[in-house]
């Protein structure tokens, strides 16, 4: 096994570092593993849009990959955690997205309830894992 090698994304990644003192990713060989990626810009702001906030922290899962040197393609496990329940538009955009992100695959996927997430206007949270071949 190799050693594993940690990646911070650029802007939001950066400034996590520097605050909360952890890395946006982890590749050990063949395999990386995302902390939870949020809806958030490089200032840690939130769409007040559900809808959008989930398109957000895709988008920022997107970075996170790219800066370990993989993408949606993939990525075979996604761990979502949901603030509020699951209304209707969470499912449709979570699918939605799936689809747009990895139209050749479907990935496992555990989907999970929580009070809270890292910060207080957060609604989702988005970790995943990737084989890169």
């Amino acid at each position: 096994m190799s050693k594993p090698e940690f990646f911070v994304t650029p802007g939001y990644g950066e400034k996590a570092l520097d605050l909360l003192y952890y890395s946006q990713a982890v590749k050990v060989d063949n395999r990386v593993e995302t902390s939870g990626q949020g809806g958030w810009n490089d200032d840690f702001e939130i769409p007040e849009s559900l809808v959008e906030e989930i398109e957000q922290a895709f988008r920022n899962v997107e970075r996170t990959l790219k800066t370990a040197g993989a993408g949606w393609e993939h990525v075979i496990h996604v761990n979502s955690y949901h603030v509020g329940g699951f209304p209707k538009e969470v499912n449709e955009t979570m699918s939605r997205l799936y689809r747009h992100y990895m139209p050749g695959h479907a990935p496992i996927w555990t989907q999970t309830g929580v009070e809270a997430l890292g910060l207080p206007t957060m609604r989702v949270e988005i970790r995943v894992t990737a084989i890169v071949a």
